[in-house]
């Protein structure tokens, strides 16, 4: 059931103090959650920050160094033969076999999953009209395009109605159409009650999630919904528009006080102190006397300038 203005949120992943070493490398650093239930959580973050192994964490698959993790009301890793039947789980890469058809395929994991001869008709009947795979039913899996893949592999790891949803990156091939056909049907899933927990290192992606953690370092930098990460980032951002950005960029970074320099094309999102309500001027100034021709605009926050700041408050701290 999904929660309402006048209903708590129930919690369907609890993580404390989650550590997870690999010898030296400390790949999960002390993480703490609380995912909601029927909700699309995300991941966000770039390869090696901890998002792939904090998932298999979270569903048993890795027994942790230290800290407490319960999903769904089973503790894991002690309780993970349980939680399987609960959850699909969805990785990078198509795992599914290639030399067999899109039904046979569909039929071998109803098998796996443990469905009746009844259960698995009806089931597969379902998938196949609700991720548009007719046409395909009888093609081999391994000739099918990465959104048909997708797609086939989504309806697969559903086949057996699961509650909660483990997404690894998931888009990492496909176009954006298929990916936008991908999280349409996330957001169904997850309207019908569905717990989804996606990694992904795409920013688009990250604001679709009802709430999301950047993770650093094996760390959570950050953690809430997309939009109110954004409106509460201790920063403010310029735009500055210029014929010469790679040169401007190379100025504003060394003025102190300047947070990040991101360049969009002939355009530097450029993120400053809250408190230096003269930057734009200060800015406009400093490019002039560098003989760069420049206008600059204050414009408001998004979820990469989060990311960028967050991630770079991590690596100030370590260093």
């Amino acid at each position: 059931m999904i929660a309402t203005d006048t209903a708590p949120e129930t919690s369907a992943i609890v993580a404390r103090r989650l550590t997870r070493r690999f010898g030296s490398l400390l790949a999960v650093n002390n993480v703490n959650l609380s995912i909601p239930a029927a909700r699309i959580y995300g991941f966000l973050g770039p390869n090696g920050s901890g998002k792939s192994t904090t998932i298999r964490l979270l569903c048993g698959l890795l027994e942790p160094s230290a800290g407490t993790v319960t999903v769904l009301g089973f503790d894991m890793p002690d309780e993970a033969d349980e939680l399987r039947q609960n959850i699909g789980y969805m990785t990078q890469r198509f795992s599914l076999y290639e030399d067999l058809s899109v039904a046979e395929n569909l039929q071998f994991m109803a098998r796996i999953y443990g469905l009746s001869r009844t259960q698995a008709k009806t089931k597969i009947a379902a998938n196949v009209e609700q991720y548009r795979l007719g046409r395909l039913f009888k093609q081999r899996a391994g000739t099918l395009s990465g959104g048909q893949k997708q797609r086939l592999a989504l309806a697969s790891v559903t086949l057996h109605e699961p509650r909660l949803l483990l997404l690894d990156e998931p888009t990492s091939a496909v176009d954006p159409q298929s990916r936008r056909d991908f999280w349409d049907s996330l957001f169904t899933l997850a309207e019908s009650g569905t717990t989804i927990l996606v990694s992904t290192h795409f920013m688009d992606e990250a604001e679709r999630c009802h709430r999301l953690a950047i993770l650093d370092a094996g760390a959570v930098v950050a953690e809430g919904e997309p939009q109110a990460l954004a409106n509460d980032l201790k920063a403010s951002v310029l735009e500055v528009s210029t014929t010469n950005p790679q040169q401007a960029r190379e100025v504003l970074r060394q003025i102190a006080w300047v947070g990040s320099v991101t360049q969009l094309g002939n355009r530097l999102r450029v993120t400053v102190s809250r408190t230096r309500t003269d930057a734009p001027t200060e800015i406009q100034a400093t490019l002039s006397d560098a003989g760069i021709a420049s206008e600059t605009r204050e414009t408001r926050a998004n979820l990469e300038d989060v990311f960028v700041a967050a991630t770079a408050r991590a690596q100030q701290a370590d260093a």
